[in-house]
């Protein structure tokens, strides 16, 4: 008499989305922000107008951009945000494919469980393959189509608007504080840390 055939048991863990890593992401996401922008000079003091003069020369403007980089700098890194935000939202089309580029590079590589692997119409894709993949998408997306102009503009734009107020505001009534920590670089290198951390914690 033959014995039953066994049934196939799967794991429930592993197949299980792993949501811990996304929340640890935010979490980390938003108290960096919180940091951040609470080291933010007054926006008054950014625009007073009793501080604004023509600068002197070429070296000058680049010796006052230079201080009221290191003073405004997070002020800066919200004014380039806006333009930003501001240039997507006028092109909902370039905006929705920006946030499908993104959701595709988290849920499909950044916070998958590692012993998931990714399958797509039948076939198995290792982590290589799916890196691999989300580049190549992300080179198509952004140096192929009007969505990388639209960012090189809008970073044009931002950068020269920081550029033409860091040339014109006079920096002498600024106190420079040379020893800030170095976690208030900007919004690029938090939100880059938040996400190392979250990856880390998503594929152990």
């Amino acid at each position: 008499m033959s014995s039953p055939a066994t049934l196939p048991v799967t794991n429930q863990q592993a197949t299980q989305p792993q949501p811990h890593a996304f929340r640890t992401f935010l979490s980390r996401l938003s108290t960096s922000l919180r940091d951040s922008l609470s080291q933010r000079r007054p926006w008054i003091e950014l625009i007073d107008r009793n501080s604004f003069a023509r600068p002197d020369s070429l070296a000058d403007s680049f010796s006052r951009i230079r201080k009221n980089l290191s003073y405004f700098k997070v002020n800066y890194s919200a004014i380039i945000s806006l333009v930003l935000a501001f240039s997507l939202l006028s092109h909902p089309f370039s905006l929705l494919v920006l946030l499908s580029l993104l959701a595709a590079w988290m849920f499909l590589y950044l916070f998958r469980s590692s012993d998931r692997p990714l399958v797509l119409f039948g076939r198995g894709f290792s982590d290589r393959e799916t890196l691999l993949g989300l580049v190549l998408t992300t080179v198509v997306v952004v140096f192929m189509t009007s969505v990388g102009s639209l960012l090189t503009s809008a970073l044009t734009v931002g950068v020269a608007i920081v550029c033409l107020h860091g040339a014109f505001r006079v920096p002498d009534d600024l106190f420079l504080d040379e020893q800030e920590p170095a976690a208030n670089a900007g919004l690029l290198s938090f939100i880059g840390n938040s996400a190392a951390a979250s990856v880390v914690a998503g594929r152990v």
